[in-house]
């Protein structure tokens, strides 16, 4: 009897608790032997360059796996990092049905938001008709395309919170002791993953490495506005705007930044 493998596609920046939970109830629920989560190293809808590192991710989501209840039975895979660049899921399932469809099974688990755009995905059609899709509620997004097609887990636990929750409360300084288990809340800590003076860091490194970017400038700029580093922070601004001069963003933030530093140094100049 092949084995019943349950891929769970995300981008897992980072794991969180509600990520766990979910694989936890696919196994107690016997929707599958074994849940994989499918780190994605680059997913099509979201800008890459301002992802977290993919395999720093990847360490985060073992760690989350061995505190599950079931780490045995769920456990991370880095199998997209070693496919072709940006991921797709059918070519994926399509390269693990060859390489272990003698062996196992696959079916997919996917939230409703993610769910909302899946009429985009890549051949979606054909993952429609060759695996069974499990889909989970989000809030805000009912399942509404192809309903008859996939089966909706009404009773799954419910995600309070989201990965881009997580890193806004870290960044803050917030306790995220109740949004990721502990060896992750304080990997995070330790690394400084999404405080500004980490942000820096691997912003300034993605920059130097000849990723220059609007987005990335703006992003930078951000942290050092945390900062109160006002010269630094309208410096990057600029740059954004000297690569895109219709961003608007960088504009806005170019003009709020200056509106400040008018407002604080006044001289015989500028009374």
């Amino acid at each position: 009897m092949k084995k019943r493998m349950l891929l769970y596609f995300g981008s897992f920046d980072p794991v969180h608790n509600g990520h766990i939970a979910l694989a936890e109830y696919a196994i107690e629920r016997n929707l599958a032997d074994e849940v994989a989560l499918i780190i994605s190293p680059q997913n099509p809808f979201k800008a890459d360059v301002l992802q977290t590192p993919e395999y720093t991710r990847f360490e985060m989501a073992e760690m989350a796996c061995k505190e599950s209840k079931y780490p045995e039975q769920i456990k991370p895979s880095v199998i997209e990092f070693v496919l072709e660049k940006p991921s797709y899921t059918i070519n994926t399932l399509d390269y693990l049905k060859e390489n272990c469809g003698d062996m196992m099974e696959f079916a997919i688990i996917t939230g409703s938001d993610i769910w909302e755009r899946f009429d985009e995905w890549k051949d979606y059609e054909r993952i429609l008709n060759e695996y069974k899709i499990y889909v989970y509620p989000r809030k805000g997004y009912a399942v509404e395309k192809f309903a008859d097609r996939v089966t909706i887990l009404e009773d799954a636990p419910y995600m309070e919170f989201s990965s881009t929750e997580v890193r806004d409360m870290s960044g803050r300084g917030g306790d995220i002791s109740k949004m990721v288990c502990a060896p992750v809340a304080e990997y995070i800590t330790k690394n400084q993953l999404w405080t500004p003076a980490g942000r820096i860091v691997r912003l300034t490194s993605l920059i130097e490495a000849g990723n220059e970017s609007a987005a990335l400038y703006i992003e930078r700029g951000r942290c050092h506005f945390q900062y109160n580093d006002w010269g630094k922070a309208i410096n990057d601004f600029n740059k954004a705007m000297a690569l895109e001069p219709e961003n608007k963003e960088a504009k806005q933030l170019h003009d709020m930044v200056y509106e400040i530093l008018s407002f604080r140094y006044k001289d015989i100049y500028n009374p």
